[in-house]
């Protein structure tokens, strides 16, 4: 899905006659698509777990209500007023985990009925208005960018220097694991396309880094999806509930005989769920700088289409976080694309549900053939 990313990002390039790509339109791609980025992040393990999570988007859109009448209509603290936001999601989170991991209710059912339960909830709490404006300080979330500490004007020096500290530091983790592999006996990658491998890694970075210096450095935004990214990817990978989520996913009964929890595995997946959508409603209510009762339409599918485009499994068992955030730019690039294309919105919905589709039924194919 990297190279299928790398082949449409240089297509809109080419379309769009350079548009894609400018540091402009850079940061407003990854300011558009953090919010669905960050509920694919918790999406991919629901899917993992084979459950899926319809309520996502009314969830974003309900903590957002709350938010707004915190901090507007109550004139509280942001920072209290987000962690209260985030207990919210976490609480609506094991509301449904609990229907869903100790009653045995499927998550279709479940997250369905919690769709519709906290889109009306929005509606009664926002009384189909919207509520603005927010703090300036809780805008800094979605539309803040990192200061450059060294001042000056025109090019952000402080994200390029963050570009190549972070190149550096990932060049150096690549090599650490190739030479635990080797001492392993493991199959790894020849030297030549290893070495060729770092410095893409390099070059790919500090390119990036070097463009969103030219507008006005890194988006705060885009350093929460990094610390998001890099946590949940070592929960997954290294850490014991992050096996106990594929198990789960690949095989219940298996798992449950071989010791796993996994109701308490489930009912967990589900409460992240309820935090990372609250966060996602945060974002999208910073961004937008108001609380609407049509906030989070749609955000549900997105979410999911990111996650199977980004290799997970429809049976469960199998996905990665960084596949997720590689679907959710795929559906991130098309959609600014088209747009940029001046494509409807009829045929941008009709061309992701075919991208979709074809995800999926790629999945199942390999599957077949497999087996």
């Amino acid at each position: 899905m990297i190279i299928a990313l790398v082949f449409i990002v240089v297509l809109f390039q080419i379309l769009t006659d350079g548009t894609l790509l400018k540091p402009l339109n850079i940061t407003n791609l990854i300011l558009q698509n953090s919010y669905i980025l960050v509920l694919a992040i918790g999406m991919v393990l629901v899917i993992i777990t084979g459950h899926i999570d319809l309520s996502v988007g009314s969830i974003a859109a309900f903590v957002g209500a709350i938010s707004a009448i915190l901090m507007v209509n109550l004139q509280m603290n942001p920072f209290l007023a987000v962690i209260i936001c985030l207990l919210v999601g976490a609480l609506i989170g094991a509301w449904q985990g609990f229907w869903v991991a100790y009653v045995g209710i499927p998550a279709f059912i479940v997250t369905l009925a919690g769709m519709l339960l906290f889109r009306g909830l929005t509606l009664v709490v926002l009384q189909g208005q919207s509520i603005a404006p927010y703090p300036t300080s809780f805008q800094q979330i979605s539309n803040g960018f990192i200061p450059n500490i060294f001042g000056g004007e025109g090019l952000h020096v402080f994200s390029i220097i963050i570009g190549f500290i972070l190149s550096i530091i990932l060049i150096v983790m690549e090599i650490r694991t190739r030479k635990n592999q080797v001492k392993y006996q493991f199959d790894v990658l020849p030297q030549g396309l290893f070495v060729a491998k770092l410095v893409a890694i390099f070059a790919v970075i500090n390119l990036f880094t070097y463009v969103l210096a030219t507008y006005r450095g890194i988006p705060n935004i885009l350093i929460i999806l990094f610390v998001l990214i890099v946590g949940y990817t070592f929960v997954m990978q290294k850490t014991i509930i992050g096996r106990h989520i594929y198990a789960v996913g690949g095989n219940l009964k298996a798992a449950s005989l071989s010791g796993v929890k996994t109701k308490q595995v489930t009912f967990g997946v589900f409460v992240n769920m309820g935090v990372l959508s609250a966060l996602s409603g945060l974002i999208f209510a910073a961004r937008l700088n108001a609380a609407t009762p049509r906030a989070g339409n749609l955000f549900e599918l997105d979410a999911i289409a990111a996650v199977f485009i980004g290799g997970a499994s429809a049976y469960g068992g199998v996905g990665t976080v960084i596949g997720a955030i590689v679907g959710g730019l795929v559906m991130g690039v098309m959609n600014n694309g088209m747009s940029i294309l001046g494509l409807g919105i009829d045929w941008q919905q009709a061309i992701k549900g075919l991208v979709l589709l074809a995800a999926v039924a790629f999945d199942i194919i390999n599957k077949k053939k497999s087996s």
